[in-house]
């Protein structure tokens, strides 16, 4: 079966979940607001500009798991996923998830985004393989660090390459879909690259190599 890929920000979502998470707890008061708010830009800005140190973004994003208990995390979370995230999932996107899935491809999300806050997204989606970036877990809590490589930039070819290797798979007639230039490395080993509401980097890249471009903020997926 082949592979359906999806990156998981500005692509199947209308928005961004490692940034919203962060509003989140700004909003309900569990980290100091001016400042991770503040931080929280800094860092989203950077990945836009493709200039994020994910080493350092990690460290930020991942110190609120360390810092709380996880039966408080997975309450949280529950909450975060049903208001900030339902409301920002595209009619069109969940209909090309679907259509994929009628085809019998194999799905799968691979997103820099920690699996602590993007597991329950792919469950929304009905998605069963996430490659994400993995928070390290000793005794059943997170230690604030991160376990492995980051599924980001040449890191989510580095992934996959693992996850096919163990799975026994190939990208023959593999789709991925993304809308960010940070992710030009994994769209290049694809057989079908496809462009989601892509930023002005990735949507030369795209007209240069001749890949589709399609939208999925409105209407139905192309």
């Amino acid at each position: 079966m082949a592979l359906a890929i999806f990156d998981l920000d500005n692509t199947l979502l209308a928005g961004d979940s490692d940034y919203l998470w962060g509003l989140f707890l700004a909003e309900e008061g569990i980290v100091n607001r001016e400042e991770y708010e503040r931080e929280n830009e800094r860092f989203y800005r950077e990945y836009k500009e493709g200039r994020l140190d994910i080493q350092e973004f990690m460290r930020f994003a991942l110190r609120v798991l360390k810092d709380h208990e996880p039966e408080d995390l997975l309450r949280w979370r529950e909450r975060f996923v049903r208001e900030k995230i339902e409301p920002i999932v595209p009619t069109a996107a969940m209909a090309l998830v679907e259509r994929h899935r009628a085809a019998g491809d194999t799905l799968m999300i691979i997103t820099a985004t920690n699996a602590f806050v993007t597991a329950p997204i792919a469950a929304h989606f009905g998605i069963p393989h996430l490659i994400a970036s993995i928070p390290e877990e000793q005794e059943g809590r997170f230690t604030g660090q991160l376990a492995g490589t980051p599924a980001f930039q040449a890191g989510k070819v580095e992934r996959l390459r693992q996850w096919l290797a163990t799975e026994g798979g190939d990208l023959a007639g593999s789709h991925f879909y993304s809308d960010s230039h940070n992710d030009i490395p994994l769209l290049e080993q694809v057989e079908r690259p496809v462009a989601v509401d892509p930023d002005a980097i990735l949507a030369r890249h795209a007209l240069a190599r001749g890949w589709p471009i399609i939208s999925l903020r409105g209407g139905d997926a192309v």
